[in-house]
C-alpha cells in the first residue's frame, strides 16, 4: 500500500470515465489525458457489461502502468481483481468498505462521501482516500449530492486521509478546490470532452504541482 504522501501525490488529477465515449474512443482520450499528467485513472462505466469492463480494464491498467498511473475500478470488485487494479472506488449505497477489504487485502479503497458524518464512517472503516463532493453542480451524475465548498473543507479539516474533490470542477473553479483543502480533484467533462484532452490536462496540472 502506498504511503500517505505518496498517495496524495498520484491522487493529485484523477480522471474518471463516463458512457458517453466508444471504447475505442475512451482509451485514446485516457492515453492523451496521461500524456498531459493525470495521475490516476477510474474506470466507471455505469451500463457496460462484465465483458466489456474487462477489456476496457486491460486497456487501461496497461496505460496507466506505462505512465506510472494508479487504475482505480469504480464499485466492481470483481473487475478490479480480474484486470489487477490498484484499487476501488465504492458509493454509499455500493459494496462497503469493510466488505470491499475483506476481498481487496491490501488494495486501495476509496469512498464516496458528502457529509462529514459520512466522512468519519469511512476513515473509521479503513478508506484509504475520500473522493468528496459534488463540490460545483455536475452534468456528468444528475443525482449527486451537493457539499460546496463549504462541506468540502469541513471535511478536509476534520479527516488525515487524502481527499479528492469531485463535481463540476474545471479550470476557472480549480484553485477554490485546493485552497478548501483538497489533496487533488476528480474531473470528467473538463478532460473527456475537451477539444484538446491532453492540453485540458496539461491545463489542470499546472494548479497541482
Amino acid at each position: 500500500m502506498a504511503s500517505i504522501r505518496d498517495l496524495r501525490k498520484r491522487l493529485a488529477l484523477y480522471l474518471v470515465t463516463d458512457d458517453k465515449s466508444s471504447p475505442e474512443q475512451l482509451l485514446t482520450t485516457v492515453r492523451s489525458a496521461l500524456e498531459g499528467g493525470v495521475t490516476t485513472v477510474q474506470l466507471r462505466r455505469k451500463h457496460d457489461d462484465g465483458r466489456r469492463l474487462v477489456e476496457l480494464g486491460h486497456g487501461i491498467r496497461e496505460l496507466t502502468k506505462s505512465f506510472g498511473a494508479l487504475y482505480i475500478v469504480n464499485d466492481r470488485v470483481d473487475i478490479a481483481l480480474l484486470t489487477q487494479a490498484d484499487g476501488v472506488h465504492v458509493g454509499q449505497s455500493d459494496i462497503s468498505c469493510r466488505d470491499a477489504r475483506r476481498l481487496l487485502g491490501d488494495k486501495l479503497i476509496g469512498v464516496s462521501t458528502c457529509t462529514l458524518e459520512e466522512a468519519k464512517t469511512a476513515e473509521r472503516d479503513g478508506a484509504d482516500y475520500l473522493g468528496v463532493g459534488a463540490v460545483f453542480p455536475t452534468r456528468s451524475k444528475s443525482d449527486a449530492d451537493m457539499c460546496g465548498i463549504d462541506g468540502l473543507a469541513a471535511i478536509t479539516q476534520y479527516v488525515s486521509s487524502p481527499v479528492v474533490g469531485i463535481g463540476g470542477i474545471a479550470l476557472n473553479n480549480v484553485k477554490s478546490v485546493l485552497e478548501a483543502g483538497a489533496d487533488g480533484v476528480a474531473v470528467v467533462s473538463a478532460i473527456l470532452h475537451a477539444e484538446d484532452p491532453r492540453r485540458a490536462s496539461v491545463e489542470l496540472k499546472q494548479f497541482l504541482t
